[in-house]
């Protein structure tokens, strides 16, 4: 396993966790003066997640079952 595949699972398990916010099931507060501490964490959460599968997709992407698709891609255009 590349290293790239076995940081991308750690960290994949640790937001996983995250997502869980139950320390702010209760919490009130506001953020800007409008905004829910529940609500702008997940904006933070979700920003956070785009970024973490950006760069899975860059350092983790299976390149080499991609390059079997597409061999057997050409042998079916025949």
């Amino acid at each position: 396993m590349k290293p790239a595949v076995l940081v991308a699972t750690i960290v994949f398990i640790v937001l996983a966790i995250l997502h869980q916010d139950v320390w702010n099931w209760d919490n009130a507060d506001l953020v800007f003066g409008f905004l829910p501490v529940g609500l702008a964490y997940h904006a933070g959460y979700s920003l956070t997640a785009a970024v973490f599968w950006a760069l899975v997709t860059r350092f983790a992407w299976p390149s080499n079952l991609e390059k079997w698709a597409e061999g057997s891609d050409e042998s079916t255009d025949h």
